[in-house]
């Protein structure tokens, strides 16, 4: 699962599609999970990440991802292998 190639992202967390001419914001942590995305990086190298920069607990990040990542899919962000 990636980030769709053709998506804009800006520093500030402005999203753009331009397939469907959409846009979006992302919070400060959504703005990282997408660069973490960008990266090539599955959720348990996410999780990582995050749970070492933010006093948070895993099953916190689990969810927050997951629903950060059904968003992305319900507004036809994120491409699916295969």
């Amino acid at each position: 699962m990636n980030l769709k190639k053709n998506i804009a992202v800006s520093d500030s967390g402005f999203i753009f599609n331009p397939d469907t001419g959409e846009s979006f914001t992302a919070n400060p942590i959504g703005l990282e999970i997408l660069g973490l995305l960008k990266e090539g990086l599955d959720f348990e190298a996410v999780r990582k990440k995050i749970l070492e920069k933010y006093k948070t607990d895993k099953d916190t990040v689990e969810k927050d991802y997951h629903d950060f990542i059904n968003m992305l899919n319900q507004f036809s962000l994120i491409e699916h292998e295969g």
